[in-house]
């Protein structure tokens, strides 16, 4: 079975990414499995430069085909962030998710609910000769005041699905993976891991 390496140790996205990932021929492994320590600086303008940064030093270090991802909240009361900085939006060190929560909604205050977000994901497939596709995943929600949910991480507890009455951490895996941003952002780059898979080859974009 072929491996194919995730660019994070997060375990919420491993999870995620092999329950979408299951029914193909490959193993998911992650750099702290492989006993790789690298960290690569997200200094890109884009989610798109960021996840293929990352991508690309871990397909060049370990010469496996890499998934790498960068995803972030975007709420249009803050004007799209905390966007790009959404995993280190709390200006307090070492802030866990639940900070990063508690600061986004201090930032809210004395703006009036409703508060429309999205959350964005891409992902980069990238190969160990530097050849990268990239897909996009968008899922449209509201931030709420109270968190709800024990599933998920991040800011999952805090965002709501309207049509669904229930936040992201409220939804089963098999529900997150029908609709949330990364599921759709893999589920897009499925194909172009499956043609990888068949030929050991990808055709470069543009």
């Amino acid at each position: 079975m072929s491996k194919l390496l995730l660019a994070s140790n997060n375990p919420g996205k491993l999870i995620e990414i092999q329950a979408l990932l299951q029914d193909l021929e490959v193993e998911l492994v992650t750099p702290a499995l492989l006993g790789l320590e690298l960290t690569v600086e997200e200094n890109g303008q884009t989610y798109a430069e960021n996840a293929a940064l990352k991508g690309l030093a871990f397909a060049r270090l370990s010469g496996m085909l890499t998934l790498a991802d960068d995803s972030g909240l975007e709420v249009d009361a803050l004007d799209g962030l905390p966007g790009l900085h959404s995993a280190r939006f709390s200006p307090k060190p070492g802030a866990s998710d639940a900070d990063r929560r508690r600061y986004l909604l201090e930032r809210l205050e004395g703006t009036p609910p409703p508060w429309p977000a999205r959350f964005r994901c891409l992902i980069a497939l990238v190969t160990p000769a530097g050849v990268v596709r990239s897909t996009e995943g968008v899922c449209s929600g509201e931030i709420i005041s109270q968190e709800r949910g024990q599933n998920g991480f991040g800011y999952d507890p805090i965002f709501l699905i309207p049509q669904l009455g229930r936040t992201m951490a409220e939804l089963s895996m098999d529900e997150k993976n029908q609709l949330s941003h990364r599921a759709r952002a893999v589920l897009a780059a499925r194909p172009y891991l499956a043609d990888y898979l068949r030929n050991e080859s990808l055709t470069d974009e543009g």
